[in-house]
């Protein structure tokens, strides 16, 4: 489940004529689509029901798209909500997104093989918690309430961490020491509004501390700025992605943030409605990073077919990064679960 190759010739951000000479024409972001971590997550899973055969469990989506979640059930594994779920004996996989160590007690105690498919750099904000909190730090974690990667932060040190909202929820902010105060974010937000968030409880704790690198993720970044580019010079974005991705709803905001008339966020190509092409010259393509991008070619055919057949790449960097894939995939895991149920 790799991404296609870009089928548009052409690489140039420059100044766009189309709405002015009234040519219809797209502009497709580069990068766009999977990232590092859901590229690794996916092949674990694929890898796993290679390796080890059908039934191979997965806690939670495993990342948040709808097609890839499908195309994997339809290759054998299956989803559940919660680890109890998972009978003993078996292989459970944990999502990208990561967990809580709680998580990991309980996939012990259920007598279950797990490979841990949690994004490295995810991991990397793991610990950054453990490490503050030892250190006795009040870690203000910027995140959305409820996401699988928050959920799974503040299980690391939940009596160290506080949640952050956004900008609006600063003022509910409590601290014990003003003076030993670190922020942590969620890796998906927008990179904008985390800085606003930041610059407000500085305003509070001029003390704050950053972490050692920045929480949110290349890819994010990376897809935000070239979304950036692109909406400063397109009448209409559509972006592809679930509704459940927190990196694909960021990048409908960011789009209308840089100047788009109009954005939308579309899983497939049939969720387009015409009546978005009304008066729009030119439209701006790109996708989550928990997409393929067959998805996105779906869409730039519907395009096509609708008069819009010039494309253009707006291309804001170049990605190289790999992760190697989870440890436990060199392991007989099949073994190791019979083993742990005859104890």
């Amino acid at each position: 489940m790799t991404s296609s190759p870009s089928p548009t010739p052409a690489t140039t951000p420059g100044e766009d004529a189309s709405r002015r000479s009234g040519r219809r024409k797209v502009l497709l972001a580069a990068p766009r689509g999977y990232c590092a971590g859901v590229d690794r997550a996916v092949i674990a899973v694929e890898k796993a029901l290679e390796q080890y055969g059908s039934p191979v469990y997965v806690r939670h989506e495993i990342v948040h798209n709808k097609y890839v979640v499908k195309t994997l059930e339809k290759k054998g594994a299956i989803f559940v909500d919660e680890t109890e779920e998972v009978p003993e004996g078996n292989i459970v996989i944990f999502s990208a997104h990561g967990v809580a160590p709680v998580v990991h007690e309980e996939a012990k105690r259920g007598k279950l093989a797990t490979i841990d498919a949690t994004c490295p750099l995810v991991t990397k904000v793991h610990k950054e918690a453990v490490r503050y909190a030892k250190e006795d730090y009040d870690i203000l974690l910027i995140g959305h309430e409820g996401h699988e990667e928050v959920i799974g932060t503040s299980g690391e040190a939940p009596e160290h961490i506080t949640l952050v909202d956004g900008p609006e929820d600063v003022a509910n902010v409590e601290v014990r020491d003003p003076e030993k105060v670190v922020w942590l974010s969620q890796t998906t937000l927008s990179v904008d509004e985390t800085m606003e968030t930041v610059d407000a409880l500085k305003g509070r704790y001029p003390n704050l501390l950053s972490p050692p690198s920045d929480d949110i993720c290349y890819a994010t970044q990376n897809r935000q700025i070239a979304v950036k580019q692109m909406g400063a010079q397109a009448d209409l974005v559509i972006v592809v992605g679930s509704k459940n991705s927190s990196n694909s709803v960021r990048l409908v905001e960011v789009a209308l943030g840089a100047g788009a008339r109009d954005a939308h966020l579309v899983d497939y190509a049939e969720e387009l409605d015409e009546a978005w092409l009304e008066g729009v010259a030119t439209v701006g393509v790109t996708s989550g990073a928990s997409v393929p991008d067959v998805l996105v070619h779906g869409v730039l055919d519907w395009l096509a077919q609708r008069g819009y057949e010039d494309v253009e790449t707006i291309t804001a960097a170049e990605e190289s990064i790999h992760f190697s894939l989870p440890k436990e995939l060199r392991r007989d895991l099949r073994a190791e679960a019979k083993a742990a149920t005859e104890d």
